[in-house]
């Protein structure tokens, strides 16, 4: 099979596209024929060995990957099923997570797939599975929006963001997106009462204050962004980092963690699913609201498997527009 492996930690530029092995599925396993695959932040991380404390507690590798192909979000047909797994046949057209991804195939478990909703293609589902799952528990879970609350989401336009503005608008609250001005136009279509372009004002300037900010990029220090709360309202700061930004974004959550308690606004984190926690019930819930069609990936780009350094490269670059997919041979 083709894969995209990475022998050290270091920019995109390790990679490199191999004939390997195809995996054997063990009793518990399932193996995934994969058929596209979406870049995020926490790829762009792992790829680099980002955070060290990862190194130090064995999930990445001290000196080298640990899993030497890189990729998390899947979508594709189940290949075959381990003896002890059930639920799931050959055929079968998922998504989920999967570790490994960046190859045409790839094992995982069963609670870390679902069925794809028939009405996405399959690089379309390659978008769902952490942007939207993130999206979900920092709207709802941990946000916990209602009706009618004035909801401010700081990356708009990108591939947690796009998922954000439409489940906060789906829970009928007011939301403003923030974004750039290329993607003023899309950040409204998907549901944004109001669009704040970050490149002609500051959103935390603007005497609107929000019962929710979902900020997505860290690029405003907290005392600017409880400026822009109310005062009992709550701030969900997504941990998971721009590339180039994993340190800052540690420190960032070290203190809306220390401040919270001496605050009356709630200041929260949360980190990427990548996976963690119930992840099958919150796959689940997105593929339902995308199943009732209040809910849409957007795709900014496709590289095929062999450009994936290439995407990559421009996820660095930060400002993506939506998800970016890998397609497999």
């Amino acid at each position: 099979m083709k894969a995209i492996v990475q022998e050290r930690f270091g920019p995109p530029d390790v990679l490199e596209l191999v004939d390997a092995d195809r995996p054997e599925t063990s009793a518990g396993q399932v193996t995934v024929r994969v058929r596209a695959a979406a870049l995020n932040p926490y790829d762009w991380h792992m790829l680099r060995g980002d955070p060290y404390v990862a190194r130090l507690m064995g999930g990445v590798g001290l000196t080298r990957p640990r899993c030497r192909v890189a990729g998390i979000d899947v979508a594709g047909q189940v290949e075959s099923v381990g003896a002890d797994v059930r639920g799931l046949r050959p055929g079968d057209e998922v998504l989920g997570f999967c570790h490994g991804s960046f190859a045409e195939y790839a094992h995982t478990t069963a609670d870390l797939l679902v069925p794809k909703p028939a009405g996405l293609t399959l690089e379309q589902a390659a978008a769902v599975p952490m942007a939207a799952v993130t999206a979900l528990r920092g709207i709802r879970t941990v946000g916990q929006v209602r009706a009618g609350q004035r909801v401010l989401v700081n990356g708009a336009a990108g591939g947690v963001g796009t998922f954000a503005v439409q489940i906060a608008a789906g829970l009928a609250a007011e939301v403003t997106g923030v974004c750039g001005t290329r993607n003023v136009d899309l950040v409204r279509s998907l549901g944004a009462a109001h669009v704040v372009d970050h490149s002609r004002e500051d959103f935390t300037d603007i005497r609107e204050r929000y019962d929710v900010i979902l900020d997505n990029v860290g690029n405003r220090p907290l005392s600017r962004l409880r400026r822009a709360l109310a005062p009992t309202g709550t701030l969900v700061a997504n941990g998971g980092g721009s590339p180039g930004r994993v340190f800052g974004a540690v420190g960032s959550m070290l203190r809306v963690i220390a401040v919270n308690g001496f605050v009356r606004q709630q200041l929260r984190t949360i980190l990427p699913s990548a996976p963690a926690g119930p992840t099958q019930e919150d796959l689940l819930a997105v593929t339902a609201l995308i199943e009732a069609g209040s809910l849409t990936p957007v795709i900014g780009r496709t590289y095929p498997l062999a450009d994936t350094a290439e995407g990559l490269r421009h996820l660095e670059q930060g400002h993506t527009r939506g998800k970016i997919v890998i397609t497999m041979p």
